[in-house]
């Protein structure tokens, strides 16, 4: 008999216990934004375990996620550093690396060790080869008061795309939510557009998010915005229905007809593929070179007549 996914469902409960009920390779992406385990208030999650205690869970959970992506599908994990090489170990065995991703976002140090300026997202896929993944571009980074580009190109401002450009691994133009009036009573609570980025980077419109820990729901924002289905699990009764309740009123978000990340106005991230068909093309260095080759254009006999006219101005005031 087989198992219908919950599509467009936020399920109440523990996550391990509702990832066994998925079916096998069905999943088009993971997200996962476990807790921490640096005790922080998480309503009913105990965030304070041992060591050795936290990460046979993790591996539990990771395991899973494994089990229900498709063989074209990706996994990403987003915690601090130390935990991340954890997971890693754990993911070497049954996924394949792609990236790991920083996401620049200043922290407090604690003790004797370099500030903390990234969170990481490990960016796994299912198979080796054939998984979906869409080159992405983000706005170039400008001067908040003049507005003109931050990075000098050299010259070369006539062969930079319109819009922006490519998205590398290291993520410094999303930032974390600081201010109240934009955050959920939720501890960690990450930016709905960085979601949208990794959504665009790794799915097509229609395919299937899931995400083990969804707290408010900002994966599932995210992935409705973007067309795409979700599965959220979430563990905190309260979380979920601050969830639903946002879910409500999401309505998908688009840029001249095509899926786009939109953040106070403005677009944050867009496929490569949709922003040849919105944003005039960047010159190649060739189509440069026969710009600069190209003679100009012989000048009429009018414009001929004018400047002979001139000339004999300028010397008779001399």
């Amino acid at each position: 008999m087989k198992t219908e996914l919950p599509l467009d469902q936020i399920i109440v409960g523990d996550c391990l216990k509702a990832l066994r009920k998925i079916p096998d390779a069905s999943i088009d992406a993971c997200f996962a934004d476990p807790p921490f385990n640096l005790n922080k208030r998480y309503g009913k999650h105990d965030d304070d375990m041992v060591r050795e205690e936290y990460l046979a869970w993790c591996e539990q959970w990771i395991l899973e996620l494994v089990r229900v992506t498709k063989p074209t599908g990706s996994i990403f994990l987003h915690n601090i550093p130390k935990w991340l090489t954890y997971y890693s170990a754990i993911l070497n065995r049954t996924a394949h690396f792609r990236h790991w991703i920083a996401w620049d976002s200043m922290s407090t140090p604690l003790g004797k060790t370099l500030m903390p300026a990234h969170y990481g997202i490990l960016f796994y896929s299912k198979s080796p080869k054939g998984f979906k993944f869409h080159e992405i571009r983000a706005p170039h980074k400008r001067c908040r008061l003049c507005h003109g580009f931050l990075k000098d190109y050299g010259g070369k401002k006539d062969m930079m795309h319109a819009f922006g450009q490519l998205v590398s691994d290291a993520w410094t133009d999303i930032h974390r939510i600081k201010h109240n009036k934009r955050r959920d009573e939720h501890p960690c609570q990450l930016p709905i557009h960085l979601l949208e980025r990794v959504i665009l980077m790794s799915t097509d419109p229609g395919d299937v998010v899931l995400d083990p820990f969804l707290g408010t729901g900002t994966t599932a924002i995210a992935a409705k915005q973007m067309g795409r289905h979700y599965i959220g699990i979430e563990l905190d009764e309260n979380y979920a229905r601050i969830a639903r309740e946002k879910l409500a009123f999401t309505s998908e978000t688009k840029f001249k007809g095509h899926f786009a990340s939109v953040y106070l106005g403005k677009v944050q991230t867009i496929r490569e593929v949709d922003a040849k068909k919105v944003f005039p093309a960047q010159l190649t260095k060739q189509q440069k070179r026969d710009k600069k080759a190209k003679p100009a254009p012989a000048a009429s006999v009018g414009e001929l007549e004018l400047e002979l006219s001139a000339r004999r101005k300028d010397k008779a005031g001399r």
